[in-house]
């Protein structure tokens, strides 16, 4: 099953999902959906380029970059301070390499060259204040809080915990998942990752950019009267979580 993040979702989710950025702004219709467990990478097929920034060639520490996604025509300039960390049980796939994080609540930006309506991300160690949003220029035309994206995943144990090898296990009461946003009537040319409000770090991986062709990914949906309590829940996590990983 897919999310289909309207402006009207909005209103109903009671702000859990964020679709409006003000007043001049425009929501444009986004499909979002999620991996089966595990899956580090999109099943999405694209047409034209495609890419995707893995971060084991960057070095670690804080800074800015350009990045051309693992070799693709596609451009992106991430933006100071977005701080790179190796793998450890809150981030980077496969538990190696790399990845990117934020705990801030100006967060990072990707500035892309081109527009493109796809973009998809291994995100890992969910907690309260992971919140990715969508520009086009200087409008924000979507965006998603950590509470709608526990409410998809919604009790499937299958998410929850490291799945990797070295930190198998460890930080069991977070999700993991890779998750897939489609702009299916627009496009997008900035993507801004924030912590807000500063529980812990956002930690992502495998950024994945580009035009798809097809929608994939096999999300649950919880009935709406769960989201009150996932959220509830999650900002205990968040709380016993800020601690251990603020740095």
């Amino acid at each position: 099953m897919t999310i289909f993040i309207r402006t009207r979702s909005a209103v109903a989710l009671a702000g859990l999902v964020a679709l409006m950025a003000g007043q001049g702004a425009h929501a444009d219709s986004f499909t979002q959906t999620y991996e089966l467990p595990g899956l580090k990478n999109t099943t999405t097929t694209f047409s034209g380029g495609s890419g995707v920034e893995t971060f084991d060639s960057r070095s670690t520490g804080t800074g800015g970059f350009v990045s051309t996604f693992g070799g693709s025509t596609i451009t992106g300039t991430y933006s100071a301070p977005v701080r790179i960390d190796p793998a450890n049980q809150y981030g980077s796939a496969n538990g190696v390499g790399n990845h990117a994080v934020t705990s801030s609540s100006t967060g990072y930006s990707i500035t892309l060259a081109a527009p493109v309506n796809y973009f998809g991300y291994w995100l890992s160690a969910l907690d309260t204040g992971n919140v990715v949003e969508f520009y086009s220029g200087a409008t924000k035309v979507g965006s998603l809080g950590a509470a709608a994206v526990l409410a998809s995943i919604g009790d499937n144990a299958s998410y929850f915990g490291n799945p990797n090898g070295p930190f198998a296990g460890m930080n069991s009461a977070q999700p993991y998942a890779f998750v897939n946003f489609y702009d299916t009537n627009g496009s997008f040319d900035r993507i801004v990752f924030r912590e807000e409000p500063s529980f812990g770090g956002y930690e992502s991986d495998n950024h994945t950019v580009g035009m798809y062709l097809d929608i994939t990914g096999v999300p649950a949906v919880p009935e709406p009267s769960t989201y009150a309590l996932l959220a509830a829940g999650l900002g205990v996590l968040g709380f016993a979580a800020r601690r251990r990983r603020q740095h």
